[in-house]
């Protein structure tokens, strides 16, 4: 392995492009001892961000999408597993908002920011009242692909399941792909949809007008909208 890592590092290419490359080819496992919660709570706790899918001109992109899917479904109430530090949340008009994280700290961050607003409400995941929390649209935005621990995913998905009363909207990659961070782990989400909630169809899919590009990361995504309907 660290003969062919050190190929790719003399191939005569630079910066992102160099780095997907040996991701696509040399897929690495995270690592059994790490915990994508605690990865989430250390990054907000030191000043880290929810990420470039939550700024610029793909927040612009996910906020359109899913207030137009409120707004023409008569959507009243929203539910959001994964709220993280709330900048998605400045351009969201939602009737009744309850955002849910894992990390103490991304909540304490939503609850400072939109403490004037009493349509929104935020819960740190462990507590009883997030897992009591119910919503007609329930939502997952750049959280899937996070999820790298197989018991942490299935969690994850069966809260997000149960906690919909109407709808479901999942904005993430859909393909089985790992790759050198730790903290990103791809996969076909809608193969577990199909298993374990049979009970819901996908009704609309938005494919993402800025699709990945190795050159500019930061301004594109892997991944899509999927909007389900209970049946």
């Amino acid at each position: 392995m660290g003969s062919f890592r050190q190929i790719i590092v003399q191939l005569p290419l630079v910066g992102p492009i160099a780095r997907y490359i040996y991701r696509a080819l040399v897929p690495v496992r995270p690592d059994r001892g790490f915990s994508s919660a605690q990865y989430w709570e250390n990054r907000y706790s030191t000043g880290g961000s929810s990420g470039a899918g939550s700024y610029g001109r793909l927040a612009e992109f996910k906020a359109r999408t899913i207030n137009s899917f409120v707004a023409d479904h008569g959507v009243r109430s929203l539910i959001e597993f994964g709220s993280g530090d709330g900048a998605q949340l400045d351009l969201a008009h939602y009737p009744a908002y309850v955002g849910i994280d894992v990390s103490a700290r991304a909540v304490e961050l939503c609850r400072s920011r939109f403490r004037d607003d009493p349509s929104k409400q935020f819960l740190l995941a462990s507590t009883p009242e997030a897992g009591l929390a119910r919503a007609e649209l329930a939502m997952s935005l750049d959280v899937i692909y996070h999820l790298v621990e197989d018991a942490v995913f299935e969690q994850y998905m069966t809260r997000l399941v149960a906690a919909a009363e109407k709808f479901i909207c999942i904005y993430s990659s859909n393909t089985t792909r790992t790759m050198r961070e730790r903290h990103v782990r791809h996969r076909v989400f809608t193969d577990w949809m199909d298993r374990n909630a049979s009970g819901w169809k996908l009704i609309q899919k938005v494919d993402n007008p800025f699709p990945e590009d190795p050159n500019n990361p930061d301004q594109t995504s892997w991944a899509d909208f999927y909007f389900y309907q209970k049946l």
